[in-house]
């Protein structure tokens, strides 16, 4: 089963700091219909997304004139030549976390897309621990300089 796209919780829970945290994210519901970045180089790009959002099951990007659309049920996620015809541009500070199903799944989206050309950022993927719980991350910059994320939630008995 593909793992979603732009899906957000809907239930929280108290941590023992009593702090409002997520149990789901990724399971429930959405809270965008799609998020769209730039690129300068189309065919660059849907190369690499396809195979980047490959390892978490989403089809092939489907490509109309000057962008490509990954849809998912929980949303779409789309990759586009600036309307405008300057040049696309990252955003500074900002990251497209996807839903991973597993540290293993995290770890091949992770590997997918440095075979592709994008770029290890942040450390490198491995669990980090905050008020949230645990959490599994791999960071990548794609061709573009666009931060990405694949998050996997610890579930803990």
């Amino acid at each position: 089963m593909p793992a979603a796209l732009l899906a957000f919780p809907a239930q929280k829970s108290q941590s023992r700091s009593g702090i409002s945290r997520p149990v789901n994210i990724g399971r429930s519901c959405s809270v965008f219909s799609h998020v769209m970045i730039g690129t300068n180089d189309l065919e660059k790009a849907k190369s690499f997304y396809d195979a980047l959002l490959g390892t978490l099951g989403v089809p092939p990007g489907r490509v109309d004139r000057h962008r490509i659309f990954y849809r998912t049920k929980t949303g779409t996620f789309s990759v586009s030549l600036p309307i405008d015809g300057n040049p696309a541009t990252h955003a500074n500070g900002g990251t497209i976390g996807f839903a991973a199903a597993s540290q293993a799944e995290a770890d091949a989206w992770h590997a997918t897309g440095i075979a592709q050309g994008g770029k290890t950022c942040e450390e490198p993927p491995g669990v980090r621990e905050g008020a949230a719980g645990k959490i599994y991350l791999a960071y990548l910059r794609d061709p573009d300089g666009n931060k990405l994320c694949a998050l996997h939630r610890i579930v803990t008995p």
